[in-house]
């Protein structure tokens, strides 16, 4: 009997459990919806809030900024000199410079900026600002226009300067590395960056920044939107988030590598 009466109840508290996965991830995609129907609207972007959200742009993006580019330029420079002394080794030599980019500027780097903005500035932000809000749960127009918005913005610019900042410090650094200081060079090292960037290439690479950018700038954001003041005991500091927000991440680095090599 204990065995009989184990089972629907456990088919019970699965059903419960699929049910709260499904009803997560579609409040999540409404979310997403409401912030896309703030981007279109014009009194986003009025005076009254305009300064509001060029202050969290600029706050979350400049700091980023400075500390992603010297960290991804160490990380580059001793990549690049782990490939280019191993193609050596191998005979693999003339290689080197297309897998540097491919490995680092159209996955590595992308993927770090994404991880990089979440860490420090979305989830604790998003986290610092649910529990500072009031008890109801009821967000008012204003709030939407004037908190959400200029947060969800803020998180997806800082991952398109990010990303695009440090992709092109990379290939400045692979040349570089490669090459050393003469122009000589530019016209072959251009001819296998370009071939390595074909449109295709390049579309699937713009795309997953997209991609990544929205994934930082609105999960953390969207669990603020729901749970209000009991988002400290939906959310213990910002676990479940984080698993959402990096499960999401890595799915769409997989379906970049899908796109690229199959």
């Amino acid at each position: 009997m204990n065995l009989e009466a184990s089972v629907p109840a456990a088919l019970r508290r699965l059903n419960q459990a699929t049910l709260a996965w499904l009803h997560s991830w579609w409040r999540l995609l409404l979310f997403a919806v409401l912030m896309l129907s703030l981007a279109v609207t014009p009194a986003s972007y009025g005076r009254a809030n305009r300064n509001k959200l060029a202050r969290h742009i600029v706050r979350d993006t400049a700091p980023n900024l400075a500390w992603f580019a010297v960290l991804s330029a160490l990380v580059s420079v001793v990549l690049i000199r782990i490939v280019f002394v191993t193609s050596q080794s191998y005979g693999l030599s003339r290689f080197a410079l297309e897998m540097v980019v491919r490995v680092l500027v159209l996955e590595l780097v992308p993927l770090c900026a994404a991880a990089f903005v979440a860490l420090r500035t979305t989830l604790p932000a998003g986290l610092e600002f649910a529990q500072g809000r009031g008890a109801g749960n009821t967000v008012t127009e204003a709030e939407l226009h004037q908190e959400f918005f200029p947060r969800v913005v803020a998180g997806v610019f800082a991952v398109w300067m990010l990303a695009a900042v440090s992709c092109v410090l990379t290939l400045i650094l692979a040349y570089l590395s490669l090459y050393g200081f003469t122009p000589w060079a530019l016209q072959g090292y251009t001819r296998v960056v370009g071939q390595v960037f074909n449109p295709a290439v390049a579309l699937i690479l713009v795309l997953k920044i997209v991609f990544f950018s929205f994934a930082v700038g609105l999960i953390p954001m969207a669990s603020s939107f729901y749970f209000g003041a009991s988002y400290r005991n939906k959310v213990t500091h910002g676990l479940h988030d984080m698993v959402r927000l990096f499960a999401v991440i890595l799915l769409i680095e997989v379906a970049s590598l899908m796109g690229n090599y199959y």
